[in-house]
């Protein structure tokens, strides 16, 4: 079935615009359920985890806003089962070795999940290398969860609890004490730490992702799947005490984003929303950061602003912050709008950062299934 002859919204039009420039034009693919993704996404053989995350939470946004709109696609499912091929082509690659001979250690046919996801760098050695990030492989288990909640098939949640059941404890040191601490980068097999700094942001992310695979679990009767791990975030965060609230773009918006699942709830969330609100406002109105020479920025770091600032503004009232929130990220897609036409050069935008810098922008655009409530449950269900 042929796509609408125009999108419902300008705003939509340019976000399938940026996923057609890396998952090729949406209108050519006849058979959706055998589509290949291009090998566009800036990584080793085509993929890079963090931009194909956001392809599929992307795919999955497209999947919802036409069928709402009730456009000529609404019956066709395309954008749904390019998201499940662009999953299954993710875990093809990135779950395999580097030449692709074999899958990584501790994953079998059963379990392809079980030795977790490259990140896809493209170099095999040096400061820059390939491996594992925590923060990539939560935002994957993620998009499974979305995946599941917007298909209806579990097995989608499962994998992502058989992926952070498989990761967790390579990322722990001490974990049986009282005060465990995180790894931030492991290798591509997990054996050995890369980087063993703890990441500022990893065990809340861990904290509220496992929290969010387990509700679909617990939905679906198959328990408290993650309880034990679970645990371990929360006596991190304990050590940690305060959470660090970073002036980076990328980082202070993944942080509300986390945040934003609880913020209505619990208290540390709520907390730490407000202290994000404290930097966003001397980064924006008391720095001015947007009047900064743009070609010293980076694009997709403040996409990811726009995506916590959206997230969290839809948990808020008009009487809070909300409009502050709305009218900072309008700033920042303003102020790229001209450099993500199709039709010029990015000059600004080095070739390897154009696929995660436009899958970014169309999340910019449009969170949609990154929101807290929409094709998913509430937090009071969290458990």
């Amino acid at each position: 079935m042929a796509l609408p002859v125009s999108s419902p919204s300008p705003k939509l039009e340019r976000f399938e615009q940026a996923m057609s420039s890396v998952y090729g034009n949406f209108s050519t693919i006849e058979e959706p359920s055998t589509w290949s993704p291009p090998p566009r996404s800036g990584g080793h053989r085509g993929r890079y985890l963090w931009t194909d995350a956001f392809g599929v939470l992307n795919l999955l946004t497209m999947h919802k806003e036409y069928s709402q709109a009730g456009g000529a696609s609404v019956n066709d499912d395309r954008y749904l089962s390019m998201a499940a091929r662009l999953i299954e082509t993710v875990h093809n690659i990135l779950g395999r070795t580097r030449d692709g001979a074999s899958r990584l250690p501790g994953a079998t046919n059963d379990n392809p999940l079980g030795g977790g996801l490259r990140i896809g760098k493209t170099d095999e050695h040096g400061s820059d290398c390939d491996g594992q990030y925590h923060h990539y492989l939560t935002i994957w288990m993620f998009a499974l969860n979305r995946m599941s909640r917007a298909s209806g098939d579990i097995s989608y949640n499962r994998m992502a609890v058989d992926l952070a059941r498989a990761i967790h404890p390579k990322f722990f040191v001490e974990r049986e004490s009282s005060k465990p601490r995180m790894i931030w980068k492991m290798s591509t097999d997990l054996s050995a730490p890369l980087v063993s700094s703890e990441g500022n942001l990893d065990p809340i992310d861990g904290f509220v992702v496992f929290r969010i695979l387990q509700a679909a679990a617990v939905e679906a009767g198959d328990g408290a799947v993650l309880a034990e791990e679970i645990d371990d975030y929360r006596r991190v965060m304990r050590r940690k005490g305060e959470h660090f609230v970073s002036s980076d773009p990328l980082d202070l918006g993944m942080t509300l984003w986390t945040a934003h699942w609880f913020s209505c709830k619990e208290n540390w969330a709520a907390n730490l929303v407000g202290r994000c609100f404290e930097q966003l406002y001397n980064l924006f109105e008391v720095n001015r950061y947007l009047d900064r020479n743009i070609k010293f920025r980076l694009a997709f770091r403040e996409f990811g602003t726009c995506v916590g600032t959206q997230c969290q503004a839809e948990n808020m009232t008009e009487k809070d912050w909300s409009v502050d929130l709305k009218t900072w990220s309008d700033a920042i897609v303003a102020a790229w709008d001209p450099y993500m036409e199709l039709t010029i050069s990015e000059n600004l935008t080095p070739d390897d950062l154009k696929p995660i810098t436009r899958v970014m922008y169309a999340s910019a655009l449009i969170p949609g299934l990154s929101v807290q409530g929409i094709s998913g449950k509430s937090p009071s269900r969290f458990r």
